[in-house]
């Protein structure tokens, strides 16, 4: 059972986003409780044993460019609270049938020179983001408003708005540049042909420059640990166990804000909406699902290509076309014969995730939403591609198809992973289009989850924006 003695404010759910609205809160003075519904905190950013003992596995997120790359999470004394970051050699490889793969590196010419001829066309899109984006951030990666930089905004929307296959195709003429950064894209959960499914291109290959994308120390929960840890140290109090099925379960609290999906939202304060709130929450969009898949390993996965080795994560799908397709599909209902997969490989830079001369491996495609199909011998026989032998060095498999995500994580119903569909729409005014995008038709109740702006990724910007909408509003 949650205290019942009153807050300034309650917080539902203990993803990065909510404990990232406690902290601003209780950065402030104020009292704040967090109650979460699973028995451990972190949401989205959690590790546990799914395979064999000692074999650590990242329940849903692994990588975090956007924690590193974006203003609120650095801000934070996190380091001193246990949190580490690890920064592979290689950010991201993109391998293809023949030839060396496409290698993200913090460098803007290491990365060119592994797209070929189009190493100048490269630099010349994402150069100028890079060389600005501590100040683009702050405009591109935040709910809707006047910019600050409008004519760097406008630079970057040129691009940003365009869809994924018409941005590859327009600015490179060759395959490796068109793959690569049709792989980057399909983080957008979207068809590659839907316009501003570039933008999500565009920001990680940038952040991948600006930052990196590094791995935590001892897996996602060490992200969530830092943030409660540091919450705790504010006199902010996080209770687990505690479902919350109606408002009226909670404390006493000036101020209430749901790190939920619209779908918990509706659960439960429905009753409390107004009914043109409600109906815009019953129409927000969902994304596409994942099938995910970890294992333990004997050894390494043996790559074709010794590059792929210096690499966190791993886009694999091989080129432009092949990738669109993988990415329509999902969004036909079908599930793709030959998915992309996304993978990541932190045993290899991170000795904690894995017992001596063990690994873990971490992988998801794409599926339609609310999956029950299991994807993982379409997705080990794409790793096979391009690592010929990978079946021989598993130990144990977990696979979690997109049906049952929702049972480590509530958000993430139907395996939407991102908060809702990245339309047009929804990445401009999400969940619903009102003047201040967190708060809801009920005064002193905020949405922080990713379904508000900007959206899906491990940030916690969410929280910090509700928080700051709470705050305008209480005269904080």
């Amino acid at each position: 059972m949650s205290p019942r003695h009153s807050y300034d404010a309650v917080v539902v759910g203990s993803g990065p986003n909510g404990l990232a609205a406690a902290i601003v809160l209780a950065r402030t003075g104020r009292s704040v409780l967090v109650l979460e519904a699973q028995p451990t905190f972190g949401g989205g950013a959690r590790s546990a044993e799914l395979t064999l003992p000692g074999c650590t596995h990242d329940i849903c997120s692994a990588v975090y460019p956007m924690a590193v790359g974006t203003e609120f999470l650095p801000s934070l004394p996190l380091e001193q609270h246990g949190l580490r970051w690890i920064e592979p050699p290689a950010a991201m490889a993109h391998p293809f049938d023949d030839g060396p793969p496409a290698i993200l590196s913090t460098s803007i010419e290491r990365t060119g020179a592994t797209l070929g001829s189009d190493a100048h066309a490269y630099a010349e899109l994402v150069r100028p983001f890079v060389k600005r984006w501590d100040v683009l951030s702050v405009d591109a990666i935040a709910p809707l408003h006047l910019p600050r930089h409008p004519l760097l905004v406008a630079h970057f929307g040129l691009d940003a708005l365009r869809s994924a296959r018409s941005l590859a195709r327009g600015k490179f003429r060759g395959e490796r540049a068109r793959g690569f950064f049709a792989g980057l894209a399909t983080h957008s959960v979207m068809p590659l042909t839907d316009v501003a499914t570039a933008s999500i291109g565009l920001v990680l290959g940038v952040v991948g420059h600006f930052a990196g994308w590094p791995i935590p120390a001892g897996g996602a929960q060490s992200v969530a640990n830092a943030l409660a840890s540091y919450l705790r140290s504010l006199g902010g109090e996080i209770v687990t166990d505690s479902p919350v099925a109606s408002l009226g379960d909670l404390p006493n609290a000036k101020t209430i804000f749901l790190d939920l999906s619209p779908r918990g939202a509706l659960a439960i304060a429905g009753d409390r909406f107004s009914s043109s709130y409600r109906r815009a929450l019953e129409r927000y969009e969902h994304g596409s699902g994942v099938c995910k898949v970890d294992w333990a390993l004997s050894e390494p996965v043996p790559w074709r290509n010794a590059e792929c080795a210096t690499a966190g994560t791993l886009h694999l799908g091989g080129t432009l076309a092949e990738i669109v397709a993988s990415e329509a599909a999902p969004h036909r209902g079908e599930h793709a014969e030959q998915p992309f997969v996304l993978a990541a490989q932190p045993s290899l830079f991170d000795a904690t995730r894995a017992p001596a001369g063990k690994h873990t491996l971490w992988a998801y495609c794409h599926v339609p939403y609310g999956s029950s199909v299991d994807m993982s011998d379409r997705i080990e026989r794409q790793i096979e591609r391009f690592a010929p032998g990978f079946r021989d060095c598993i130990l144990e498999r977990r696979v979690t198809r997109a049906s049952e995500l929702a049972q480590h994580n509530a958000n993430l119903h139907g395996g939407d992973i991102v908060g809702g569909a990245n339309t047009l729409r929804q990445l401009f005014f999400r969940p619903v289009v009102r003047r201040v995008p967190y708060a809801t038709s009920i005064e002193g109740v905020y949405l922080c989850s990713a379904s508000t702006p900007p959206g899906g990724g491990v940030h916690g910007l969410c929280g910090m924006y509700a928080a700051r909408a709470a705050l305008s509003e209480l005269g904080g």
